[in-house]
């Protein structure tokens, strides 16, 4: 059996209409580091819109694809465009065996999107996602609600945290910001 590959840590954040959306470098199959510097976060052609993926890198990139395609025929609504977007993974006989997690977030929504058909508005506006996904998750609500950080840094300091604790996580951070 073929090792899967993982892309393992994404993490968003969303306040009072600004949001960051950060991921490590790391990709790893099996227990093997294959890249220490992989790119796991995309802006769409409309650039106020993120998108964070974790799982099979082809399988995110083939979702984001749908995603933009749905996004475009929704005019921008980015529950439409997810809500049509998983109508569609999970009911083609391709794309329902493809295995990813996604985040999609614009100045005012932040989603949480998988391939069992969930589409989860988070109601502290963060989504972490991943291997590490758990361990910045910890560190961002913890940050958000103690400190007075922008989502940046709150990103930023959460991934970190993560990088230091998940073996499947690097501190090579990547990280986009909406306004």
């Amino acid at each position: 059996m073929i090792p899967t590959t993982h892309a393992t840590t994404i993490l968003s954040v969303l306040r009072n209409g600004h949001g960051a959306m950060g991921g490590d470098g790391q990709l790893t199959v099996g227990e093997t580091i294959l890249k220490a510097t992989s790119r796991k976060i995309r802006r769409l052609s409309d650039p106020q819109v993120l998108i964070g993926f974790a799982g099979a890198a082809a399988d995110a990139l083939t979702l984001i694809e749908i995603f933009e395609e749905k996004l475009r025929t929704s005019q921008g609504d980015l529950h439409r465009a997810a809500i049509e977007m998983v109508k569609k993974w999970r009911t083609d006989k391709y794309l329902r065996r493809l295995e990813a997690q996604m985040a999609a977030m614009n100045a005012k929504t932040l989603l949480w999107i998988s391939g069992t058909g969930d589409v989860v508005e988070p109601d502290d506006g963060i989504v972490a996602l991943g291997s590490g996904g758990p361990y910045a998750l910890a560190a961002a609500r913890a940050l958000s609600i103690h400190s007075k950080l922008t989502p940046e840094e709150i990103v930023r300091e959460s991934l970190k945290i993560a990088s230091e604790i998940c073996i499947f996580t690097n501190a090579n951070l990547t990280i986009e910001t909406i306004p």
